[in-house]
């Protein structure tokens, strides 16, 4: 907030835009409602607004069922989004965007296998060495990225990846992908499109053209910074900010959706809904209500460094909320 009363008082923003923007590969946990509350939380505080963005850009994890939950759980919660956008309404001009790079000699078409471009990276102590396709023409590269688009290559023969610097400190700046092949159908494009961005590529872009004021995201994408900050400069578009804040840790509870996928999958629990699952979905199951993970949201706070927050204090904000709320009824078990 005190970056945001900056960035208003010096006349860098007019309106607080924020954006949520879910990966629909999989149901909204107990972290995800953090970030909700923040980032719909602060654009209601400044009297802005807040866009629920679907990153949708790999057709391989993603449903359209998890779109619809994700909707559900954000209007649970009690919040209205702006706009419903997708990351896939902006295919075509990312991949314009992508264009523009190749043609400032900012891009290229790499033929390197995931295992060559993994060792060209080279190690956080040690430069990378530069890929043998790094300095085709700018023409060979147009032709072959439009190759690319109309499905002439298999999945995996190339990428388009940023050319930057393979000696970079940050390992995320030694030419990163930008695109690869992926001959599925989308939940939303169909077959339209057999090349999708990656995900460091299509997120500042998305924030740009949505003219989100503040990206506020985990610190896990700190590191992601200086190439999200480089994409927008190289391509001279407006200028959204990231700024991040330390995810939530939960004592005895998995986090990670990955995992949760995997329960749901070996049919170890009861769907993403069961009521043993930290989803929003399965919370809600429980009986936790809205106001009472608001409220946690709000207790906990948000911080610059990594902590774990005890289980008992979420289960304190249900009982503070149901012993407000909850109807109550005199029962005789044994009459």
């Amino acid at each position: 907030r005190n970056i945001i009363d900056k960035d208003l008082s010096e006349g860098l923003h007019e309106t607080v835009i924020t954006r949520f923007p879910p990966e629909p590969n999989g149901y909204l946990h107990i972290g995800h409602a953090k970030s909700i509350c923040l980032n719909f939380g602060i654009a209601s505080d400044y009297e802005g607004y807040c866009n629920l963005r679907f990153d949708d850009t790999n057709p391989i994890t993603e449903e359209t069922e998890y779109v619809e939950a994700i909707k559900k759980d954000v209007s649970w919660l009690g919040f209205t989004w702006e706009n419903e956008l997708y990351a896939s309404n902006y295919f075509e001009q990312l991949y314009q965007f992508a264009v523009d790079l190749i043609k400032k000699s900012l891009a290229y078409v790499d033929d390197s296998s995931a295992e060559q471009i993994a060792t060209q990276k080279g190690t956080p102590t040690s430069a990378g060495t530069e890929s043998p396709f790094r300095n085709r023409t700018v023409d060979e590269n147009l032709t072959l990225f439009k190759e690319m688009r109309d499905g002439i290559h298999a999945d995996g023969a190339k990428v388009l990846r940023a050319k930057i610097d393979m000696a970079h400190a940050n390992m995320h700046m030694r030419d990163p992908l930008m695109y690869r092949i992926r001959h599925m159908a989308h939940h939303r494009t169909g077959n339209a499109w057999c090349i999708y961005p990656m995900y460091d590529f299509a997120h500042g872009q998305s924030d740009s053209i949505e003219n989100i004021s503040h990206s506020i995201c985990t610190l896990e994408f700190e590191v992601h910074k200086p190439l999200y900050n480089w994409y927008i400069a190289q391509l001279g578009i407006f200028p959204s900010n990231q700024f991040e804040f330390a995810r939530l840790n939960l004592t005895y509870t998995v986090m990670s959706k990955r995992k949760l996928l995997q329960l749901v999958q070996e049919n170890l629990v009861d769907g993403w809904d069961d009521p043993r699952m930290p989803t929003i979905s399965g919370l809600r199951r429980r009986g936790y209500t809205p106001l009472s993970l608001r409220n946690f949201c709000e207790r906990i706070g948000v911080q610059r460094r990594e902590n774990i927050i005890d289980v008992g204090l979420l289960e304190f904000c249900v009982r503070e909320d149901l012993n407000k709320t909850a109807l109550r009824k005199m029962v005789v078990l044994d009459p």
